[in-house]
């Protein structure tokens, strides 16, 4: 079978749980990932970890404990770490080239924060021409000054779902079925 689809783990990073206090529901989006993770690594879908890169003193300061990729998805020989230093995973990185590269034309997106680098890079990679699928329920933020964590999510889940993105449970996605012509979509965008 072809591999044409591809986890994206972004932001996962020590610092986002540790410096901000832990973003809504995170331990839930860690084990949804874990299991994103587990069901790549069985059909073989590439995993690439996105990690961003702070300014000096920063807590994702390249320098500082809160950089590194949180301990419980530590990454498997043969996954790809790409750093970044804006919220757009592919300005000025290599996704774009390794996404191309390795033949992947699908995306299934997880990670932090909800309405900044998960909102950009499902955009992005829309505008790109990629297929994504957004885990609904494995990406988190925190409360903002004016929305709390919750109400950012669903309605993040519903913009990115009416037009850029498939949406699904981190648990209904198989990436064999990510293969078929389909998507495997199980929420229609509206158009």
């Amino acid at each position: 079978m072809k591999r044409d689809t591809a986890l994206l783990i972004v932001d996962v990073q020590v610092g986002m749980f540790e410096d901000f206090g832990l973003p809504y529901k995170g331990e839930e989006v860690l084990s949804a990932i874990r299991g994103l993770i587990a069901e790549a690594r069985s059909a073989e879908v590439p995993i690439i970890y996105i990690q961003h890169c702070g300014d000096k003193g920063e807590c994702l300061d390249p320098a500082s404990a809160g950089w590194q990729l949180h301990p419980e998805l530590t990454p498997a020989s043969g996954d790809v770490i790409i750093q970044k230093r804006t919220p757009d995973s592919f300005k000025d990185t290599n996704l774009q080239h390794t996404l191309d590269g390795g033949g992947i034309k699908r995306l299934v997106v997880t990670g932090l924060q909800t309405e900044y680098c998960i909102d950009t890079i499902c955009r992005r990679a829309f505008s790109l021409g990629y297929d994504v699928t957004l885990a609904m329920d494995a990406h988190t933020t925190f409360d903002s000054e004016t929305l709390t964590a919750p109400e950012i999510i669903s309605h993040h889940n519903t913009i990115l779902g009416n037009w850029f993105v498939k949406l699904k449970e981190a648990s209904q996605i198989v990436f064999h079925d990510l293969s078929r012509d389909d998507g495997g979509r199980n929420l229609k965008r509206s158009d």
